[in-house]
């Protein structure tokens, strides 16, 4: 029984650590002039880069095809993301149109449009022991829908400022943060496969490190910026507890489809 808890509790220890890089944003956050002596978002950059350098390290080419062609894996997520995330949301709009809560609902809506975010749900899986492989093709190409996609619906309530939009930056950022280090780790990969291997809990420490970097920069530059002091208390509560019930609305409607899908354990949790 204690060894079960102990084991428990390391696997919620990154959970606490998310929610202590999120204090330590409020308390103690990073300000860009600290840049001069450590350049912290170029760290991230670059261990951005290097998390998909060492899964390409890990990576097999002949898995890689064999899950390139798992369409209905690819189909559910990316219909997961476009689709039942900003219509469970579109099913509220109704209730909110023409009244003071509408900003708020279109927040949550754009929240809800975003495709996903290629490093920490990347890392999320891996750390769940899913399959990765269709988590970085899923993750890449979402990115890549999500240039369109995300407009598209936010057109439907708001008028789109294109100027605002680099669509040619966002296809930069994913080339050079996340296709060539895959690439160069598989080019690599019969030379420092056995190397990856053997320092496996290591690298896995590093992911988690990274994400909870990301996590303490956002933040910092939130807190930073008084992001959350023009947002009232009773908002950005009604905010938090919509997030929450969208995530574990989608989680449970994605998982009993994957279940009639028959889809395997790793697909499941992908």
């Amino acid at each position: 029984m204690k060894l079960s808890r102990i084991k428990l509790d390391k696997q919620n220890i990154f959970l606490l650590l998310l929610i202590v890089m999120v204090a330590a944003g409020k308390l103690i956050p990073f300000r860009s002039e600290y840049n001069q002596y450590f350049n912290l978002s170029a760290f991230i950059d670059w261990g951005i880069a290097a998390i998909f350098l060492l899964y390409g390290l890990k990576l097999n080419i002949k898995e890689i095809i064999k899950d390139i062609s798992n369409w209905k894996l690819h189909l559910l997520v990316q219909a997961g993301t476009f689709i039942i995330f900003p219509l469970l949301v579109f099913l509220f709009y109704g209730f909110v149109k023409d009244t003071e809560f509408f900003v708020t609902w279109l927040s949550i809506f754009f929240l809800a449009s975003l495709p996903s975010t290629v490093s920490s749900s990347v890392v999320m899986v891996s750390i769940a022991k899913g399959n990765v492989t269709s988590a970085i093709f899923n993750a890449s190409i979402s990115g890549i829908i999500g240039i369109v996609m995300t407009p598209l619906l936010m057109s439907f309530f708001v008028q789109p400022d294109q100027e605002n939009i680099n669509n040619a930056e966002i296809i930069q950022q994913l080339l050079l943060k996340v296709l060539l280090p895959i690439i160069l780790g598989l080019i690599l990969n019969p030379l420092l496969k056995n190397w990856v291997t053997k320092y496996a809990k290591i690298i896995a420490e590093f992911d988690k490190m990274i994400i909870l970097l990301i996590v303490y920069e956002s933040f910092s530059e939130a807190f930073s910026q008084n992001v959350f002091a023009s947002v009232p208390p009773s908002v950005f509560l009604i905010i938090a507890l919509s997030v929450v019930s969208l995530f574990f609305s989608v989680y449970g409607i994605l998982k009993l489809i994957s279940r009639k899908l028959h889809f395997k354990r790793e697909d499941v949790i992908t």
